[in-house]
């Protein structure tokens, strides 16, 4: 069998079963697991799938343009907002980061009253100083122009002086096992220090970056207290969260 031919059968492979471990793959292609290590490499460094011990995950789909990823699938992310909405109540204190669906849950809070959210996010900042009931911090730190947050050291202690509420978290990935990620490490970390800061943490996540996997993990799935989602999710792709005490939306 020719490389492209394996590296075609990798692929279907995974998007049948959800993951694809070295060991079956090399029986199944009749070739050493050296040699289908060597392809797997090769499918991630293209973008197709993400490489873990012993096997291979679905990558995200996800672009890394803002303006491209704010666009990516805005149906599903507009519905998750206006689920999200509803944890919201008048008087609180809130984290939101810099995800695009948590930019869209920004839009949905223009009739908040004495609500003050916390951000790194330099879209969601702009929105919400249009609305009056909202007071708004914005967090320093190094100014990452593709993602348009503030990254760094200087965003991470400004987050551990914050006790909020509740921390809304976007993601690349979410996925049971590997857990909720990225596709930056000082992102991961500006995260890490979000969840630290909130009571309660809520991971609004539409349905294609359920089960994939970016480069950096923020926390184990678990870590999560709510997950907010499109309705069009599999019983079975829920229960999957459900299982590790997560309420599902």
């Amino acid at each position: 069998m020719l490389k492209h031919e394996r590296q075609q059968y990798i692929l279907a492979r995974l998007t049948e079963q959800g993951q694809v471990e070295l060991g079956p793959l090399s029986v199944a292609l009749q070739v050493s697991e050296d040699t289908v290590r060597r392809d797997v490499d090769e499918l991630q460094r293209q973008g197709l799938l993400s490489k873990v011990r012993g096997g291979a995950l679905p990558s995200s789909p996800i672009p890394d343009a803002f303006g491209a990823r704010e666009r990516h699938d805005a149906a599903a992310k507009q519905d998750i907002a206006r689920k999200a909405r509803t944890l919201i109540r008048d008087g609180q204190l809130i984290i939101v980061d810099a995800g695009t669906t948590v930019t869209w849950l920004a839009r949905t809070l223009a009739s908040a009253r004495c609500l003050t959210v916390v951000t790194n996010s330099l879209p969601a900042a702009n929105l919400l100083l249009e609305y009056p009931g909202i007071e708004v911090r914005l967090a320093g730190g190094l100014l990452h122009a593709p993602y348009r947050v503030t990254l760094g050291s200087e965003t991470i202690d400004f987050f551990r002086q914050v006790r909020a509420d509740t921390c809304f978290l976007g993601a690349y990935g979410l996925h049971p096992e590997v857990g909720l990620t990225v596709a930056s490490a000082e992102e991961a970390a500006v995260k890490r220090a979000m969840m630290r800061s909130a009571g309660h943490v809520v991971a609004l996540i539409t349905p294609e970056k359920l089960g994939t996997v970016a480069q950096y993990v923020v926390c184990p799935a678990d870590a999560i207290h709510t997950l907010v989602t499109a309705d069009t999710v599999a019983s079975s792709t829920k229960n999957a969260y459900s299982k590790l005490g997560i309420t599902l939306l």
